[in-house]
């Protein structure tokens, strides 16, 4: 898997480095305990985590269990809601189409991710799913904290299993 570093977005917090660095533990999690691409993702609201995932296609024998998927659905049990306004979701991995289409629905305020994807990001990488004028919900977008190590983790993932 070939990945590119985003140009860092400027407005980065203290707080938003702090989820993603647990994104990153996620995504550990999801290599060390699942054997699974190291993708982790946090929901939050209001400096509050209301959704964790990390990837688990393998595990679970789904195509759609990717970080930001089960993060959602994790949001969604808690919440018992399928909507997040005001949230950011931070991943380690640029989200895919099927990930922002759900972001979309889910009216996500924000996603910040680490590593672009050059090859199915949905996050101005490839597509432009979430800023796209076509939908009648935007998401802000964040790129590129974290993102060394974020591509160091997966690009040595992808080299090991070769």
């Amino acid at each position: 898997m070939e990945l590119t570093l985003p140009n860092p977005s400027p407005d980065f917090s203290a707080d938003d480095e702090r989820w993603m660095r647990r994104a990153l533990e996620l995504a550990a999690h999801a290599r060390d305990a699942d054997s699974e691409v190291p993708v982790g993702a946090v929901l939050v609201v209001d400096g509050q985590v209301i959704g964790e995932g990390w990837n688990r296609n393998i595990t679970l024998n789904d195509p759609s269990a990717h970080a930001e998927i089960l993060a959602l659905r994790d949001a969604g049990a808690k919440l018992g809601n399928y909507r997040f306004p005001g949230a950011t979701l931070y991943a380690t991995l640029e989200p895919c189409a099927m990930c922002a289409m759900a972001l979309v629905h889910a009216r996500v305020a924000r996603v910040v991710y680490a590593a672009a994807d050059p090859k199915t990001g949905a996050a101005g990488s490839v597509f432009d799913t979430l800023i796209s004028p076509l939908h009648n919900h935007r998401i802000e977008v964040g790129a590129g904290l974290l993102a060394v190590e974020s591509g160091t983790m997966l690009r040595e993932f992808f080299r090991s299993r070769r």
